[in-house]
């Protein structure tokens, strides 16, 4: 395994048909503060960052996901990180300073599961709101926590990303019996908390959603009550409850085009040298609702779009494979 000082998810990049709905959402209603904006693009962050955005807002006729990035340790690192994508014959291009607004240069690929996947190092300041608590409103979203990913080989994705890349693996769903047992999804992790990373076997590259971390279960019942006085009632698509997996509490809502955020917390340490994945199966009853209570069918259907990084067309999304788990 190469080892890259891949730091934690540090933003994401949604296409949006309209911003100013968007802003009234993301900004009026959950309470991502507003770094800057230009007639394409508005810049987001939550209250604990101190860089320039967490989510990026951009203008454009069909909604999808534009990319995730992770941030690494040095500018030294992306240069490791191009030869490696360049052996591995990835679709590969530099995005240059200031390209994306307040961020350096960057290096963005199509994963293997065709997944837009951007690393960075530099990124303007901005100013830190932790403090200001007569300006937190809405959601009080204190920062990105993961992005959970549909695709369509999971076994082949989840080991790219242990033995290539280094993420480690907090939590794991199987399918099937003890003799036939396959990997159905896994949480993988660079910072030392439940993942960065969730990958999902399912029709794709399709992006199910974005966490962010919020401080606590109460939290997440004002920002309903917030939501739903501000006019987003129906925005709230899968209510409060805890997660099997993660151990997480959550609420997920949608905007106006159908990307989906989880409001989360309350997951647990995961970095001590000992560690030992946890094992769930996908029939269990509290892997995905601790309280047994089942998702609505749009959260188990539908999700996200993504973009190609060269040609700014849509992946094509494609039916999933199965494999067996290699213990």
């Amino acid at each position: 395994m190469i080892g890259f000082d891949i730091i934690r998810l540090a933003h994401a990049e949604f296409n949006v048909t309209d911003l100013e709905r968007a802003r009234d959402f993301y900004v009026n209603a959950l309470g991502f503060i507003e770094t800057e904006a230009d007639s394409n693009h508005i810049y987001l962050r939550a209250i604990e960052d101190g860089n320039h955005h967490c989510l990026v807002l951009t203008k454009a006729d069909t909604p999808s996901l534009n990319h995730i990035a992770y941030r690494v340790g040095s500018e030294e690192e992306l240069y490791k990180l191009e030869a490696f994508f360049q052996a591995q014959n990835l679709p590969m291009r530099w995005v240059e300073k200031d390209e994306e607004r307040g961020q350096g240069r960057a290096l963005r690929i199509q994963d293997p599961a065709g997944f837009p996947v951007e690393f960075f190092f530099e990124m303007e300041k901005a100013e830190r709101m932790l403090q200001k608590f007569n300006q937190h409103t809405g959601a009080k979203i204190k920062r990105i926590d993961h992005a959970n990913c549909l695709v369509t080989d999971i076994y082949c994705i989840h080991k790219w990303y242990m033995e290539e890349l280094g993420f480690k693996c907090s939590e794991y769903t199987v399918v099937g019996s003890a003799e036939n047992e396959r990997l159905w999804a896994s949480w993988l992790h660079r910072k030392p908390s439940v993942h960065d990373l969730a990958l999902v076997n399912e029709r794709g590259p399709r992006l199910h959603h974005i966490g962010f971390w919020v401080d606590d279960a109460k939290t997440i019942l004002d920002a309903c009550d917030y939501l739903a006085a501000s006019g987003y009632a129906l925005h709230i698509e899968r209510s409060p409850g805890r997660h099997g997996t993660s151990n997480a509490f959550f609420v997920y809502v949608r905007d106006w085009d159908g990307h989906r955020l989880e409001l989360y917390t309350g997951d647990y340490f995961t970095n001590d040298p000992d560690w030992e994945p946890i094992k769930w199966h996908l029939e269990d009853p509290q892997r995905a609702t601790f309280w047994g209570t089942e998702p609505p069918q749009t959260w188990k259907k539908e999700a996200m779009l993504v973009q190609n990084i060269l040609t700014g067309e849509l992946v094509e999304v494609k039916e999933p494979v199965s494999k067996k788990v290699t213990k």
